[in-house]
């Protein structure tokens, strides 16, 4: 992942890492979090809300979280106004690992209960 949109490895990871620990807080009290308001918390790593790295850094979490088990971690995030529902990079992602898209508001109501769900018992 060397040079990922500008930053090193070692940044982007960092990074990750970050907003991987932000997402799971969300998840934990059964929240959303604006991709404003994410990108605003982000200290170890400077993403804007509309910047393809950050579609990218939540696309690889959730990839990550969903190999794992645990379902799509970036359901959690969501415009801030407008429909408040994740951005069509969640439903790309959705769509390359296998999920049916065709209800969006379906499928991301039921994966965000999943991920909020599986954070809870961590509480």
């Amino acid at each position: 992942m060397a040079g990922s949109y500008g930053f090193t490895e070692r940044q982007w990871e960092t990074g990750k890492k970050e907003m991987y620990a932000i997402l799971i807080r969300v998840a934990s009290r059964q929240e959303t979090i604006s991709y404003g308001d994410l990108s605003n918390e982000l200290t170890s790593i400077r993403i804007g809300p509309h910047e393809n790295a950050m579609g990218a850094m939540l696309g690889q979490i959730s990839e990550e979280e969903d190999a794992s088990g645990r379902g799509m971690l970036s359901a959690v995030v969501v415009h801030k106004d407008g429909d408040v529902m994740p951005g069509k990079g969640f439903f790309d992602c959705a769509v390359g690992l296998g999920r049916d898209i065709s209800d969006r508001d379906s499928m991301w109501v039921t994966e965000l209960r999943r991920v909020h769900n599986e954070w809870k018992k961590s509480n």
